[in-house]
């Protein structure tokens, strides 16, 4: 998957779909159009999954919290959702263990009673039984969970797994079905006729400066809270239609939490639920819901959220987690739709679901949503393009499409990661003694998988790989940093760049790894 190779493509084509945005709801987008045979174009400003999409909880769920709201049916869909991302993912989504742990029996009862609803809305795709451990259950399970009052606790079955992996494999399976994407390749305007009606889009390609202006039937907006930037380029005075809100997570050694079971903690100071999940044999806990006027690419941890998080944390955990403890600290922008009366602060009240509009003749506009819903939000948009754009009107085959990679294998080898591609990238370390060698002492990471990232996944910077391709960004920012020379001197050899190029890359990267190494103000 070469970009260059796209790019040629995407100038000679009329296009039924532009799709702008390469995170979960456009790359869903572009699978879902392609799949069923249309001529489809996707443009990323950034890497696929750059802003929030590669910044989530890394859970594939119902959502229990909605639950407690009383939203039966978001909860019921999205556990279908969750179901078919296993089986059309297996290599990236795991069934995960979560304990609810109690510190009165009237918690036990209300949570054992909500999660057996969970299941029964899950059917067919249920992941497994709630049931009620002990107390000296869930201290074997979780030896480090605070002991004192605990009554005992609630087991129940989620979804969990590697979203900007995800993201790389569904760009895959995109192409592979007929689609052209292009990463690194910033939508400057839109293309119009005399009616007005939207024609295409302008591009600048952010890595050459090059320009292009695409054609197509119907544009579709998946950019997430980059949103109205699209809407104000049709019409200068549209209304702010996305509000977004910061979710921060941190990570910490495994050693906090001592477990492969998830810590799932009900009901925090803000009313919320808070989450420590063991990824990567580390463990991220999160997230946090902060109401902010601005966004942009790199989001940056407040000093109060971090706090919240640690706090938390803190009234669970029998080791106490400190600042020094964070090993990488990430924040995600939700792009909640935004409140009618400019006043209200409260992202509660700020619908949680996904937003699908016509903003004006060939454009249309999808927002909010979750990465488990990602597949159905797909469908749902190419249905209303079909209609809104008069093209051919043709089913989804999404439901049973399976995903670039997909196997049920789940070793300790963490090329597992990569499903049916791991034996080419085990084959790949071999046929060259260097690639074979590990990025990093304390981390499995091959040479061989920047090489495969370069060839295979369109990586084009040390940040896509150390951030989205082996994710050790978001686990460790030391270590990324100290793996970011010889990342960068692989890439040069496969992009054929000079010197000066691996040094800018390293700057680069290293001041950008520096906003997830956790400094107190």
């Amino acid at each position: 998957m070469k970009r260059l190779h796209h790019y040629h493509i995407a100038e000679q084509t009329e296009w039924d779909f532009i799709i702008i945005g390469g995170g979960a709801t456009g790359l869903g987008t572009a699978l879902d159009a392609t799949s069923r045979g249309f001529k489809t174009l996707l443009v990323e400003q950034s890497d696929f999954a750059k802003g929030t999409s590669s910044r989530s909880t890394k859970l594939v769920h119902g959502g229990v919290r909605y639950l407690a709201q009383g939203d039966i049916g978001l909860v019921k869909h999205a556990l279908k959702e969750r179901g078919l991302m296993q089986q059309n993912a297996g290599h990236l989504v795991n069934k995960e263990e979560f304990i609810i742990p109690c510190y009165d029996w009237f918690s036990v009862a209300k949570y054992l009673t909500g999660l057996t609803l969970y299941d029964w809305l899950a059917g067919k795709y249920s992941f497994g039984k709630s049931k009620y451990l002990s107390k000296k259950e869930v201290i074997s399970v979780m030896p480090g969970i605070k002991t004192k009052g605990l009554k005992g606790g609630i087991r129940y079955f989620d979804g969990k797994f590697d979203d900007a992996r995800l993201a790389v494999n569904i760009a895959q399976t995109a192409v592979e079905n007929g689609a052209t994407l292009i990463n690194y390749m910033k939508v400057t305007n839109l293309l119009k006729d005399s009616k007005g009606n939207i024609t295409g889009v302008e591009t600048e390609d952010t890595l050459t400066g090059k320009t292009l202006k695409l054609n197509g039937k119907v544009v579709i907006n998946a950019t997430g809270v980059f949103v109205d930037e699209i809407l104000q380029m049709n019409n200068p005075q549209s209304k702010k239609m996305v509000r977004p809100s910061q979710g921060v997570h941190v990570v910490l050694d495994k050693s906090f939490l001592k477990s492969e079971s998830a810590l799932m903690i009900p009901k925090t100071s803000d009313g919320r639920v808070l989450f420590a999940v063991p990824w990567h044999k580390h463990v991220l806990v999160g997230t946090t819901d902060t109401p902010l006027d601005e966004h942009s690419l790199e989001p940056r941890a407040l000093k109060e959220e971090v706090e919240f998080i640690l706090n938390t944390a803190s009234a669970y955990f029998n080791q106490q987690p400190t600042e020094k403890d964070i090993l990488s600290v990430f924040s995600g922008l939700r792009p909640l739709a935004a409140p009618t009366n400019a006043g209200s602060n409260s992202t509660k009240e700020i619908s949680r679901d996904h937003k699908l509009v016509v903003s004006a003749k060939g454009l249309i506009t999808i927002t909010g949503g979750k990465w488990t819903t990602y597949r159905r939000m797909a469908e749902e948009t190419v249905d209303l393009a079909i209609t809104h754009a008069g093209l051919e009107t043709k089913a989804c085959v999404t439901k049973t499409l399976k995903i670039h990679g997909n196997t049920d294998t789940h070793g300790e080898n963490h090329l597992d990661i990569y499903g049916s591609d791991r034996a080419k990238i085990e084959a790949l370390a071999l046929s060259n003694p260097e690639w074979n060698k590990k990025l990093h002492p304390d981390f499995p990471y091959l040479e061989a998988e920047v090489v495969w990232s370069a060839r295979n996944e369109m990586a084009e910077t040390v940040e896509d790989i150390l951030s989205r391709r082996l994710r050790i960004l978001f686990i460790d920012a030391h270590a990324a940093k100290a793996m970011a020379p010889k990342v960068a001197s692989l890439l040069a050899k496969e992009l054929t760049a000079d010197e000066s190029w691996i040094e800018n890359q390293i700057s680069t990267f290293n001041a950008l790894a520096d906003g997830y190494l956790y400094k107190a103000n």
